[in-house]
């Protein structure tokens, strides 16, 4: 059996309360974080029909979950459930992983600078450590396997237990 595999890694954030938003960073959010990954699903679609298991995993974030500040960022979740309803007649699946902080270039300079905000975090996030990149690649890769083919419109927090203990962060 041939799997067809789809990962949308695309997502970015600006911290900015909603009244605070323009136009520009109103659209420059949704074309990243919305539309870039719903015209990509599109495209794959007939390529993951033909292959007989399709899986689709979209790269959230654990803060999309809540009503915190990424809120713009809570429509992949969306996207994820609403085709694994509409596409499961196709047997294509998609699910959805939140990070919460992991360590990547990105992030390095923030995680290893310790300072009252990331010990904040740090206080939240029952494991009291920063993921790594291999903690939620694995999490990827389970999603797509034949072992998780069951699996469907899913959103797994890869977070520490940091959404089982305390929200909104300091």
């Amino acid at each position: 059996m041939h799997v067809g595999l789809q990962i949308n890694n695309a997502g970015t954030n600006i911290r900015k309360t909603t009244i605070d938003y323009t136009a520009e960073d109103f659209s420059f959010l949704m074309s990243t974080n919305l539309e870039s990954v719903f015209h990509l699903c599109q495209l794959a679609y007939p390529l993951l029909k033909a292959s007989g298991s399709g899986s689709i995993v979209f790269v959230s974030s654990v803060e999309a979950n809540y009503q915190h500040q990424q809120h713009l960022y809570m429509v992949q979740l969306k996207l994820a459930r609403s085709l694994a309803c509409e596409w499961a007649k196709d047997n294509i699946r998609s699910n959805s992983v939140a990070p919460w902080l992991i360590t990547t270039p990105l992030t390095e300079k923030f995680a290893t600078a310790g300072g009252k905000f990331f010990n904040g975090i740090m206080s939240k996030t029952p494991l009291g450590r920063p993921g790594e990149p291999k903690e939620v690649a694995s999490v990827v890769a389970f999603l797509c396997l034949p072992a998780a083919s069951y699996v469907s419109g899913q959103t797994i927090c890869i977070d520490g237990a940091v959404t089982s203990n305390a929200f909104p962060l300091p």
